[in-house]
């Protein structure tokens, strides 16, 4: 009997698919109301997680799932910044 140790897994808010939680990107609103890219998935507040894909930040980004799921309007540096930590992560 092996003891297998579960992986958690979350929804891309895009494209409704299931993936490991390591292989998605959190966006998280704080009590304050200020919208983060969130790298470690511990920062306090409502999250939302993003496949690392630039088809899912493109849909994202044209449906304002995020503003949604969030219930805050998202700027476009959060979109640059998912871009840039998808890019970096497919160069290394």
């Amino acid at each position: 009997m092996s003891n297998q140790k579960k992986i958690p897994l979350r929804k891309c808010v895009a494209t409704g698919e299931m993936f490991p939680k390591k292989e998605m990107i959190r966006v998280v609103r704080s009590k304050e109301g200020e919208v983060s890219v969130d790298l470690t998935g511990k920062k306090s507040g409502r999250g939302a997680y993003v496949s690392k894909t630039k088809q899912a930040v493109e849909i994202a980004k044209k449906r304002k799932v995020l503003d949604s799921q969030l219930e805050a309007k998202i700027p476009e540096s959060i979109f640059e910044e998912l871009l840039t930590v998808i890019e970096r992560e497919q160069i290394t």
